[in-house]
């Protein structure tokens, strides 16, 4: 649906222009921001294989797992119907070990595998279970230690202090996990007491 969407948005600024008579500025628009487009993305690249190389040295020093240890007490009671063994826990744990360190293409491999396990768990059926949904709130609005895609992007655009964005990104990520947790949590609570 959403391809039908772009194809019609696209016809109809190219009528547009067309009847304006800006194809020239709109050919212009298109070249430009396909080459952006392009510097954009290798700029991306560069910091993505650094931070991906530099979370694959932490997982080989055992560091991920010590910090899986450290914050699996705490995932455990926000996921009290995954076993502690089971392998959506360590996916769990990995996609937000991903999140904090701003590696979102990282993260959602292991979010999918942690979205096919829980839903495993639930046996199989197309509803989703609570655990299902505590975990897509946290995922979407994960703690970020290191916005990487965003030092990138501002790199990319030669900002003055590209880096100077990592403390309000914490505060904010921060704020929206605890928020998202509190929401899941009342309308959890609010959902069993009618039940």
């Amino acid at each position: 649906m959403v391809n039908y969407i772009w194809v019609f948005m696209t016809l109809i600024g190219l009528v547009f222009a067309g009847i304006n008579g800006t194809m020239a500025e709109v050919n212009e628009a298109i070249f430009n921001g396909a080459k952006e487009a392009v510097t954009l993305c290798i700029g991306l690249i560069s910091i993505l294989v650094f931070w991906l190389g530099m979370m694959k040295i932490a997982e080989s020093a055992g560091l991920l797992d010590k910090l899986s240890n450290l914050f699996r007490p705490l995932i455990s009671r926000l996921f009290p119907e995954v076993p502690p063994g089971h392998p959506a826990m360590g996916y769990i744990l990995s996609n937000m070990m991903a999140n904090l360190f701003g590696l979102g293409n990282a993260a959602t491999p292991l979010g999918i595998k942690a979205m096919e396990e829980l839903k495993r768990l639930n046996g199989g059926r197309d509803t989703v279970s609570r655990s299902m949904v505590t975990f897509l709130a946290i995922n979407t609005s994960s703690i970020t230690l290191i916005p990487t895609t965003v030092i990138a992007i501002r790199m990319t655009y030669h900002s003055a202090a590209p880096t100077e964005i990592v403390g309000p990104t914490l505060i904010a990520t921060c704020f929206s996990a605890v928020a998202a947790i509190f929401i899941d949590r009342y309308f959890h609570y609010r959902r069993t007491r009618k039940g």
